[in-house]
């Protein structure tokens, strides 16, 4: 299937691997290994949805199944190949073959997989897929203003910053608005330098 550019297709099993990380579609299966991780709060700040229950992440999860049914989201689970334990969950949203673009997001890791390249793993495969595989030529990503540790890992596999939708969230404190960031990575980006030099940062 590599260099072959194809529409993404919802009801097809994609799974993307290497020797580090697997990234399959998620199901309802997941739902108990996942919640020996979800019952963290700091992994739910900066979600509308909340995970740290058992009942709470069933419902997350569901809601991801149905949302891949009806052609709007595919979420996928992840599986740390070197620690043998699935580590979060991450997904593909707004996909447009018109267009040729796609969002990535709705991205979460149990505490012991942050900060291991796990990530950066993940985004590779996922970059090549969309970029090399699906075709599109932009990649959007969003997350609040003030998720800093989100946004340096975003910046650190290559995001560019576009700029701010002002008060869009609910502050995630209850206490009055908050601004969104908007980032991005393009096709021609990611031929250009992203991709080999995020090869080589998990190839280090």
């Amino acid at each position: 299937m590599k260099g072959q550019q194809v529409k993404l297709d919802f009801t097809k099993d994609y799974v993307l691997e290497n020797d580090r990380v697997r990234i399959a579609p998620l199901n309802k299966g997941h739902i108990e290994p996942l919640s020996e991780i979800s019952n963290d709060a700091e992994i739910w700040k900066y979600f509308f949805e909340k995970g740290e229950t058992v009942e709470n992440l069933a419902i997350y999860v569901r809601s991801a199944i149905e949302s891949r049914k009806s052609s709007k989201e595919y979420p996928f689970v992840v599986f740390d190949k070197k620690r043998k334990r699935y580590a979060g969950t991450t997904r593909f949203y707004e996909y447009s073959n018109e267009l040729k673009t796609i969002k990535l997001g709705h991205t979460w890791y149990g505490k012991e997989f942050r900060g291991t390249g796990l990530n950066k793993h993940c985004k590779y495969l996922l970059f090549e897929f969309a970029f090399e595989q699906l075709g599109v030529h932009r990649i959007g990503f969003g997350a609040y203003a003030d998720n800093y540790i989100s946004i340096a890992a975003m910046k650190s596999v290559g995001c560019q910053t576009e700029g701010f939708l002002r008060n869009m969230f609910p502050s995630h404190n209850k206490k009055g608005r908050t601004d969104a960031i908007l980032m991005s990575i393009l096709k021609k980006e990611w031929q250009q330098n992203i991709k080999s030099e995020l090869k080589n940062k998990i190839s280090a």
